[in-house]
């Protein structure tokens, strides 16, 4: 079936999930958590298929770790959709409202978008994140995955589409296009009939590729350079915690860290230390770096990179001034944290540092839709129009003007 056709399935589904109750919807997602694990088995042998193909094709161990499936990580989809259940529903809430002076009742009132679309990679769960966010909140989702990952996506996508229908809802609710081609990807993002928000979900080639083909209104999920900046008051000993945490618990994701910054009044006593415990992560540095443990020659390139693997960029600077000008310079707008025992150079740091979210003794890998509470998140925005940051509920609905009056006219 044509790109086109299913779009127009998705928008006609969309009039009729906007107006679900929220009973109707929780519902929905207590019986598709429920298949989700009844039928792992099916899903498991296809994304079986489809990592033994990028095993053959010679991806990187982070590629191929995007794309597994396990049991534990189907239960944890399945538990996603559960959160999202017991989320309040925002569709219908009253933002605010006021009485003009002449008698009018104006109220802003939350509203879903219409249908979302996805675009994304070779991350499978993204499937069944997008499907429970986007039905919680009114949205129809409308779905394109890669070809790395056909397979599993085809296989979650029918099982929460049976879901939906066990429940009386329109399948079509959930539609993933199962043409992956270059062709279809660029039809997809120029359906301005019929997608309302287009959310890409991937590398630089992605953004990239929606920079130049989207005619539809996008939300970007962006590179994740996230920094940890070591300032000159910090606990030593939090700092090589929350490095460690930030740069290997999960590399291969968007809020891993991907530099290290550190004052020159603790460089010499944390970078041995630091070196030691991030056994297994290659580390460049500048040359001040460099002087006080062995490591390799960094770049520009280098501090501009998300590696999504484990290395790690390193600078010593003199100054909270330099930490926030090297964030400046190289940040790419996602997660940035300060470690310090300084509550002025901590709030200077939330205020100075443009990015999606800043953190004070913490890792970069809180930033999260789970981690902040909601469930499970659509994505990260870097962008600042209309949502910024992890995107759940509230980020997938726009806002309606209701107006009331008593035979009102203007004068």
């Amino acid at each position: 079936m044509g790109v086109a056709e299913l779009g127009r399935r998705s928008k006609a589904a969309s009039r009729t999930v906007a107006t679900a109750s929220t009973e109707a919807k929780d519902g929905v997602l207590h019986v598709a958590a429920d298949l989700l694990v009844e039928r792992a088995a099916e899903i498991l042998d296809a994304n079986a298929a489809d990592v033994a193909r990028a095993e053959s094709d010679g991806l990187s161990a982070t590629v191929v770790d995007r794309l597994r499936l396990t049991e534990a990580r189907i239960d944890g989809m399945a538990a996603g959709l559960r959160k999202v259940a017991a989320l309040p529903d925002p569709v219908g809430e009253v933002v605010d409202g006021w009485v003009r002076p002449n008698g009018l009742r104006i109220e802003r009132v939350r509203v879903p978008l219409g249908v979302v679309a996805i675009i994304y990679e070779n991350r499978p769960n993204v499937t069944s994140d997008a499907f429970g966010l986007c039905l919680k909140s009114g949205n129809a989702a409308f779905l394109r995955g890669s070809s790395g990952a056909i397979a599993s996506n085809l296989a979650i996508a029918q099982v929460l589409r049976d879901a939906l229908a066990k429940a009386d809802l329109p399948a079509d609710a959930l539609v993933l296009v199962d043409d992956t081609s270059h062709e279809a990807a660029a039809e997809f993002m120029g359906l301005r009939d019929y997608i309302d928000c287009l959310i890409p979900r991937g590398g630089p080639s992605l953004i990239k590729s929606v920079l130049e083909h989207a005619t539809v209104p996008y939300v970007i999920d962006g590179d994740g350079n996230c920094h940890v900046y070591v300032d000159a008051s910090a606990d030593l000993d939090s700092a090589l915690d929350i490095i460690v945490n930030a740069k290997t618990q999960r590399p291969s994701v968007c809020n891993a860290a991907e530099s290290l910054i550190v004052h020159e009044s603790v460089a010499g006593a944390f970078l041995p230390r630091a070196a030691s415990a991030l056994s297994g992560v290659e580390l460049v540095g500048d040359d001040a770096a460099r002087a006080i443990t062995p490591m390799g020659v960094a770049t520009d390139d280098d501090y501009a990179t998300e590696f999504l693997d484990l290395k790690l960029a390193v600078r010593v600077v003199p100054s909270l001034d330099g930490a926030i000008d090297h964030i400046t310079r190289f940040g790419s707008g996602h997660s940035e944290a300060i470690i310090t025992n300084d509550l002025a150079a901590a709030d200077r740091f939330c205020r100075e540092v443009d990015a999606a979210a800043v953190l004070v003794n913490a890792s970069t890998r809180f930033v999260d839709g789970e981690e902040f509470g909601f469930g499970a998140e659509i994505g990260i925005s870097t962008q600042k129009l209309h949502a910024r940051g992890p995107m759940g509920l509230r980020e997938l609905t726009t806002l309606k003007y209701v107006v009331r009056g008593t035979g009102h006219v203007r004068r």
